[in-house]
């Protein structure tokens, strides 16, 4: 079953958001993203054929949800599933990477006992070929005009509820039935740069597929932090850290160092914030650097998180609302971005809300609720 709204936005604002809602099988869930996918204009990379045996293996080991898509994918481009001088997977429409903030409020320190995340997507308003230094093409739209809310209901496995800017099988922001919520930040700003054109699909995870692969394999955090050691990992882009959170009250942030060594950051039943530096460098939130001219506020968004995260034993779904609002890009001055979407994930119910981007003025979407546990 496959079904596609129009959920938020229009053709005269920022953003035009769809729902796809996608059920059955595998395989079949893998058909429908891929013949989506290719109407936005994407089709499968060419890839060296020793490394294309070796990532369908790694899948069908590690990740077989994702190898019975690329099944599907085959099917849907009437391709041989086994074939490997082609990546049958990275159904992507626009270049990845992405500012941001998050901040997780554990059941103790909530009012009604429901752990929460909230979050804000920052990015750039601009179009793919702006971001990569040149001029837009004639009708190119911004890099970030068209998210997708993709709802997946499998016969077997977790139903999940993802949201994405550019990645049909992967995604920035997701939860799933068991209540475990993952999203993505870039981890080091003052060190990012720019990719440098296309990145080819290697062993393993690419930087937005990670969440994703948690959200069909995992039910809580100790099963997420044993998955993302055992695994194979890189960056698609800027470097990224995660956060991740379950419904028993546990979170972490999963980042590697610049040395690549992996970093757990757990503490614990208590409020964790993250923004975008490495947190295993600056572990304490009372002790921040001053913000430079290429860290984008990272710090001062983190201490005011932190600030309101802590202020209060009871916090409720409006104060991490009002959270994330206080730490919202601004729409003047000299930073190059704008909060593109502002989520909500609450643990307990297995529900992601969110408030889309449709134009400065504070133009936001109206909340809109979606539900994992939903079948």
């Amino acid at each position: 079953m496959k079904n596609l709204t129009h959920v938020a936005g229009g053709k005269n604002d920022f953003q035009l958001v769809r729902h796809l809602t996608l059920a059955g099988g595998q395989v079949e869930i893998g058909r429908a993203l891929a013949e989506e996918a290719r109407r936005l204009g994407w089709a499968p990379a060419p890839i060296d054929p020793v490394v294309g045996r070796a990532r369908r293996t790694w899948f069908e080991r590690h990740w077989p949800q994702h190898h019975a898509r690329m099944d599907g994918a085959a099917a849907a481009l009437g391709l041989d599933p086994d074939q490997d001088d082609l990546a049958l997977d990275a159904l992507s429409f626009v270049p990845a990477g992405s500012g941001c903030s998050a901040m997780w409020i554990p059941p103790s320190a909530a009012a009604d006992g429901h752990g929460r995340v909230g979050r804000n997507y920052d990015f750039f308003p601009t179009t793919t070929s702006e971001i990569m230094g040149g001029t837009p093409g004639q009708d190119e739209l911004p890099m970030a005009s068209r998210p997708y809310v993709i709802t997946t209901l499998p016969d077997e496995g977790l139903a999940s509820v993802v949201l994405t800017m550019n990645e049909l099988d992967g995604c920035m922001d997701g939860i799933n039935a068991a209540g475990l919520a993952v999203m993505l930040l870039v981890a080091d700003f003052e060190r990012a740069e720019p990719p440098q054109g296309p990145a080819t699909p290697q062993v393993g995870l690419a930087s937005v597929q990670l969440p994703r692969f948690l959200v069909d394999t995992c039910e809580n955090a100790d099963q997420a932090k044993q998955a993302l050691l055992g695994a194979k990992h890189y960056d698609f882009g800027v470097a990224l850290h995660y956060l991740v959170a379950d419904a028993y009250g546990q979170a972490f942030v999963w980042e590697r160092g610049r040395d690549g060594s992996e970093h757990i950051i757990d503490l614990g039943d208590a409020p964790l914030c993250v923004t975008n530096h490495l947190l295993h460098r600056h572990p304490d939130p009372a002790n921040l650097p001053e913000d430079g001219p290429h860290s984008f506020g990272t710090f001062e968004r983190l201490r005011t998180l932190y600030e309101r995260g802590t202020k209060s034993g009871s916090m409720t779904a409006g104060d991490v609302r009002d959270g994330m609002d206080a730490v919202r890009q601004p729409e003047t001055g000299d930073l190059p971005f704008r909060t593109l979407w502002s989520t909500v994930f609450d643990t307990a119910d297995r529900t992601l809300s969110a408030r889309f981007y449709l134009g400065d003025g504070g133009r936001y979407s109206d909340e809109l609720v979606f539900s994992a546990a939903a079948r």
